[in-house]
């Protein structure tokens, strides 16, 4: 057996969703939403399923949805592109696996930002790659000039950023983008932007891609997910927008990962990227609301909560909250003996780890979140000092 997969753990996202089903718990860590989506693309999706084809989609997409996804970057992004850029693949890691597959050739150095999704390491160790790591730290979580002068070699052929970044919830600043856009111009670099959270952000943020700065768009790759956007998370649909001469290869990699992927919900996705500007914006007051809930409810049980600016996730500060436990911990006695499941921010390091803060998913109902708090206080009083 492959080693790096035989003695891979099970992920921490499936040890705490499967705690919180066998006990029972309130499950506030995985980010899957149970409320928030539009009943017009469900029902789309149904109705293409039962009167339109159900048999291989073409491989780099339907050509209905190609065009919507342009179409909907040139709208909301500004971004210059046309269907030929577009490949829709079987969701957003599947697009993060095809362009790992064919970016990175054994001995090429990876840049990556902790903490960080768990597929990117084991991809980017599978193609060969050698993982480069810049270290976030709360409360702020900035890209700074020093890390990146650091971080940067020679080698360096791929840099990897999620934005707006899960697990954090921070959107990078016009400045952090632009110092990074500048490193890889410099040194020749591809990024590959992991921006399936580009319409979940609030307070009258904007999504800034990185590919619409200076320089940028040719040696972009960037990722985007109709699950994400439409709290859909079960019908993994996503996208990868790059130039031609990034997108081709790309797409040949996806050919022999997925090929294709459901034809219905394609057809739903790509109706769904149509809708209104009002759906957007209702769509992030609606979670918004929860996030503030979330906040106001954990911030009276002593909890010091971390600004959640973009994604559904909210990070808390244990050692400011005046929990004596590390992150591990307090999980796992939160699920065990409080009945709620959170993850612990330490399991989104490769190497040196933040292991003081907890993520906690708020795209739930009123009813989930108001049990889920009161849970959390609970779990608090297990390390009162």
């Amino acid at each position: 057996m492959n080693p790096l997969f035989a003695n891979m753990p099970t992920s921490i996202f499936t040890r705490m969703s499967g705690l919180a089903t066998e006990l029972g718990a309130i499950n506030l860590g995985q980010g899957f939403p149970d409320f928030g989506w539009p009943e017009d693309v469900v029902a789309r999706a149904a109705e293409a399923l039962l009167a339109e084809s159900n048999q291989y989609a073409p491989m780099r997409g339907l050509p209905v949805l190609r065009e919507a996804v342009a179409d909907h970057y040139r709208r909301h992004q500004g971004l210059e592109i046309g269907s030929e850029h577009v490949t829709v693949t079987s969701g957003a890691t599947e697009a993060i696996a095809a362009a790992i597959s064919a970016l990175v050739s054994p001995g090429d150095e990876v840049l990556l930002f902790q903490p960080l999704y768990d597929a990117y390491v084991p991809l980017v160790l599978r193609a060969g790659g050698v993982p480069r790591f810049i270290r976030l730290t709360p409360p702020d979580w900035r890209i700074t000039a020093e890390a990146l002068a650091a971080a940067f070699t020679p080698r360096i052929r791929l840099v990897i950023l999620n934005t707006p970044h899960n697990p954090t919830s921070r959107m990078f600043a016009d400045d952090e983008l632009r110092l990074l856009a500048e490193y890889c111009i410099r040194n020749d670099a591809i990024a590959l932007t992991d921006e399936v959270w580009e319409h979940v952000v609030f307070d009258g943020r904007r999504h800034v891609p990185l590919a619409a700065l200076p320089g940028m768009a040719e040696r972009t790759v960037k990722i985007g997910s109709a699950g994400k956007i439409f709290s859909l998370t079960g019908w993994k649909i996503g996208w990868i927008v790059a130039p031609p001469s990034l997108g081709e290869p790309i797409a040949k990699a996806h050919q022999f990962l997925t090929f294709a992927t459901a034809p219905n919900l394609q057809t739903a996705a790509a109706f769904g990227l149509g809708k209104e500007d009002g759906y957007f914006t209702a769509m992030r007051a609606a979670l918004a609301e929860a996030r503030d809930f979330l906040a106001a409810g954990l911030s009276d049980a002593g909890f010091a909560c971390l600004d959640a600016e973009g994604t559904y996730f909210m990070c808390i500060d244990l050692e400011a909250s005046g929990v004596a436990a590390d992150d591990a911990t307090f999980c796992d006695r939160a699920v065990r003996e409080a009945g709620v499941a959170a993850l612990p921010l330490s399991e989104f390091y490769a190497e040196a780890p933040v292991n003081h803060v907890v993520r906690l998913c708020f795209a739930k109902k009123r009813e989930t979140l108001e049990t889920g708090i009161e849970r959390l206080r609970a779990a608090k009083r297990l390390f009162a000092r």
